[in-house]
């Protein structure tokens, strides 16, 4: 990429991740002697809220990570320049502001280090022709952008903005619209094509927008009016970070460096793990794992599992993938309004509502499609200063492209700066202040890379996979299989291959939580409600 200019900032190492804090380094010897009730598999950020829990309610926890900090999708680092914190997955934590963790405080991360940031506005679309539509924390000013395009459509996000306040699923109005695809209930409430596009990519459902039961995503932008998107100060890591120091107060122990390669089963039971050193760890009470489903089944004999279990790992699908350019920048993206330039945190590219609907035949065919290419923009450094120097600003871009390509995935190598070159001058088109020269450096990060910096990321799957009928609530991860407790004995699951699914909600990490101390003789409901003070 031409115009790119270093100012003296030192590059950092593309997948460097910060040194935020120093968890406690991994154990050397190959049979650690330290006894613990729960070993942990993994820790991305629904399972270090599954060791939170049992470790407020007295068990003692190991938590075995294979790359260098804990969080998975939930961390940030300086892909680009040292001093620009960049999000390695995750930015927005709207969902986890529903979590009885976060939401009634059951465990108090704030006394751990963890803020929010609630950015106002909260998205913005701009189009070619002039028009835009912005998301505002105040829902009668976000009607009101509505209403400057089409007053029908101000009072439809009104009245649906209402409807969302109570979805109660066993009602007959419910029960239709739940059935309904998300393209026909926005195409049906909706008279002008920009309310449309809003719509259809606030946010982006990752589900094509065509298909029968995805209709509870035409409500998705209310959630977020709710919530804004919160950031955590200082980057999306910030929570995973005040849940292992958390658990770490409470006498768990976190070792990072150690993939979980084997899981040791004794007597039908599952009673700890190896790692790919050869070290060993081993649990008194339990083993819970965030490993995705397709590596999972790899660590035991496949007759352990049974067959139909077997089959929902042989038929699991991804979600729709994506492709992520990180910037370092001299300035944030500025659109033009009709009030002066305006810098929001997040913003979406989506042309036309006909756009949205080409996904899914781009996705069969393994098509690059560069035509009008739907963008999601993250400029965390707009409501977040300390992520970056002075002055200065990260933009995330995420694009929607195939793993799977017509020549095979490792064709991803080939064509992605071609990719990335082509989606920043169709931005530039909406944004011309983002010129070249603004641009300090870049990182690209295609599909495939994405799989290759975190192994959960399957097929680029940032969310475990889709969340279609055959993959949610009682079908995910498979059926029969929907409770967090795994075909082996004594082994749990949570993440994002169970219910409810992807995106920083914590819930797979709570859900687990709550199975797992009823079999181990408590409640979740007794556990938070014991009174604690900070421990150092």
């Amino acid at each position: 990429m031409s115009g790119i200019t270093r100012r003296g900032f030192v590059k950092g190492a593309a997948l460097a991740p910060l040194a935020l804090r120093s968890l406690n380094a991994a154990a050397q010897s190959p049979v650690p002697s330290e006894r613990f009730d729960i070993v942990v598999a993994g820790a991305g950020h629904n399972s270090l809220v599954t060791a939170a829990y049992l470790a407020k309610a007295g068990f003692r926890c190991v938590i075995l990570e294979g790359r260098p900090t804990v969080g998975g999708g939930v961390k940030s680092a300086q892909f680009t320049l040292r001093g620009f914190i960049h999000d390695t997955c995750s930015s927005a934590h709207n969902g986890m502001q529903e979590n009885p963790l976060i939401k009634d405080k059951e465990i108090n991360l704030e006394d751990y280090g963890l803020e929010y940031i609630f950015p106002d506005p909260v998205f913005h679309m701009p189009f070619l022709d002039g028009a835009y539509i912005t998301q505002w924390r105040d829902p009668e000013r976000t009607r009101a952008e509505f209403a400057k395009i089409s007053k029908k459509d101000g009072d439809t996000y009104w009245r649906m903005w209402k409807e969302s306040e109570n979805i109660k699923p066993a009602e007959k109005f419910w029960q239709r619209r739940l059935a309904m695809s998300h393209w026909d209930i926005i195409r049906d409430s909706f008279e002008d094509n920009h309310s449309r596009a809003f719509m259809l990519a606030c946010p982006w459902s990752q589900q094509p927008a065509q298909f029968p039961m995805t209709g509870r995503i035409a409500y998705s932008p209310f959630n977020q009016q709710r919530h804004s998107r919160p950031l955590p100060k200082g980057g999306s890591g910030k929570l995973a970070e005040a849940l292992a120091r958390y658990i770490e107060a409470h006498d768990g122990v976190i070792h990072t460096g150690k993939p979980v390669s084997r899981l040791i089963v004794e007597n039908g039971k599952c009673v700890g793990v190896e790692c790919a050193d050869g070290s060993s760890y081993r649990a008194e009470k339990a083993v819970v794992s965030t490993i995705h489903i397709k590596h999972l089944v790899d660590m035991a004999p496949r007759d352990l599992w049974g067959a139909d279990f077997i089959d929902g790992v042989n038929t699991w699908q991804p979600e729709f993938q994506m492709m992520s350019t990180n910037y370092a920048a001299s300035e944030p993206i500025k659109y033009p309004t009709a009030d002066g330039p305006l810098s929001p945190v997040h913003s979406e590219l989506l042309g036309s509502p006909e756009r949205a609907l080409r996904f899914a035949y781009d996705y069969a065919i393994g098509a690059v499609n560069l035509d009008d290419p739907p963008v999601h923009i993250i400029q965390t450094t707009v409501a977040d200063p300390t992520r970056a120097p002075e002055g200065m600003h990260t933009i995330k871009v995420v694009g929607y492209h195939p793993y799977d390509l017509k020549e095979g995935p490792k064709h991803w190598d080939n064509i992605k700066e071609e990719v990335a070159d082509a989606t920043l001058k169709y931005i530039q088109r909406y944004a011309p202040n983002l010129s070249n020269d603004k641009i300090l450096e870049r990182e690209v990060m295609s599909p495939l890379d994405i799989e290759r910096m975190n192994p959960h990321n399957w097929h680029g799957s940032c969310h475990a996979g889709g969340s279609g009928p055959s993959q949610s609530g009682a079908m995910r991860p498979m059926p029969g299989w929907a409770n967090y407790r795994m075909p082996i004995p004594g082994l749990y699951q949570t993440g994002g291959t169970t219910a409810p699914g992807g995106s920083v909600t914590g819930m797979p990490g709570r859900n687990a939580a709550a199975v797992m101390l009823k079999d181990l003789g408590t409640s979740i409901e007794e556990v938070v409600s014991r009174k604690e003070s900070k421990k150092s």
